[in-house]
């Protein structure tokens, strides 16, 4: 695969993005930005980026684990991952926030990294709201009132959800491939052959011989999507193996499976959460600052932008990332992402 996003192409712009904030921050803003570099998007001694020293709070029916950076009476952000990646999708991103005064939160979702359940006895849940409300919990933890929230993939699905069910908490969003949220009786309807090709690993794993294939080759499998999913992007073993840690979690394989039966009504969600859905079936509309992204290379199923712009009633603007983004537009593009939060933040 062709290298678009290579490391010094990433500091470059990286740097570029980061004079663009001295006006708006400060130059006091932009060292710092260059010191989290320093550590963070270009790695000392040839080490890949890695975040700071990992934290655990209870939350809900987690104990989940994130990082943070920024100072702790900032604006705060919550960056959202996807599957199957992990909190490493914003490495690149949370030290550019950080350096712009925002409190920036990026933590594991459940079935991932060092977030366990409580519990034994808690259902190891994939659906959607249950993903939003493990966030919401997660934000009472940390006593934070409201955040900028956005997100990739499940993010991105999970920080829709949040901005429709919970809009008092959000104060604007992000959302990669723009409006995600689903429902049982629309994912029952058969779609055109080409489109249900693409959802080959939902169908996969409805099957007994798909779950026991996903955890016995799970990181091969990731690898698989990551790739497909972003076909230009050339990440190298390094950076998929630290993401790849994440899915040692020991929920991870039942968290996945149940995710992806229970959109096609093959599993059971909880009581708890049923309100939520009724909810969600309607297809709400969001009313918060929206800004949606896509990358011009995503090898991934995901709608056109045309179709769910007007599920954002309030100011939104759409942006396509050029120059071969695939799915994980994060990771790939950090300084694009970046920036939207940042100009969704003065919206």
């Amino acid at each position: 695969m062709p290298d678009t996003i290579n490391p010094e192409r990433r500091r470059f712009f990286g740097l570029a993005a980061m004079t663009l904030a001295a006006a708006e921050f400060g130059l006091a803003a932009v060292a710092n930005a260059q010191s989290s570099a320093a550590s963070s998007s270009v790695a000392r001694g040839g080490a890949i980026a890695s975040f700071p020293a990992l934290r655990q709070t209870r939350a809900g029916v987690l104990d989940i684990g994130y990082a943070e950076l920024g100072p702790s009476g900032g604006r705060a952000v919550l960056l959202v991952h996807g599957w199957p990646y992990d909190i490493h999708t914003y490495v690149d991103v949370a030290p550019i926030l950080a350096a712009a005064g925002y409190r920036v939160i990026v933590p594991y979702l459940r079935g991932y990294g060092t977030t366990r359940f409580l519990s034994q006895e808690t259902p190891r849940n994939g659906q959607q709201s249950a993903f939003a409300a493990d966030m919401i919990a997660l934000m009472d933890a940390l006593g934070i009132e409201k955040a900028i929230v956005a997100g990739c993939d499940w993010g991105a699905r999970t920080v829709n959800i949040m901005a429709a069910l919970w809009p008092e908490r959000c104060e604007a969003m992000v959302s990669v491939s723009g409006y995600l949220i689903g429902s049982q009786a629309v994912n029952r309807e058969p779609l055109m052959p080409a489109a249900e090709l693409a959802w080959w690993y939902q169908f996969y794993f409805a099957t007994e011989r798909g779950r026991a294939g996903y955890e016995a080759h799970t990181a091969d499998f990731a690898r698989l999507i990551w790739r497909t999913a972003s076909p230009t992007w050339m990440f190298d073993d390094a950076t998929f193996q630290r993401s790849a840690a994440a899915f040692d979690n020991p929920d991870h394989v039942a968290i996945t499976i149940h995710n992806y039966r229970w959109r096609l009504d093959l599993a059971k969600g909880e009581a708890q959460y049923d309100a939520y859905e009724r909810r969600l079936a309607e297809a709400p509309s969001i009313a918060l600052p929206t800004i949606t992204l896509e990358g011009d290379a995503n090898g991934a199923p995901h709608p056109d932008p045309a179709v769910y712009a007007k599920k954002f009633v309030g100011p939104y603007e759409h942006r396509t990332i050029g120059g071969g983004i695939g799915h994980n537009l994060p990771q790939e593009a950090p300084e694009d992402f970046a920036r939207a939060v940042l100009d969704v933040a003065r919206i």
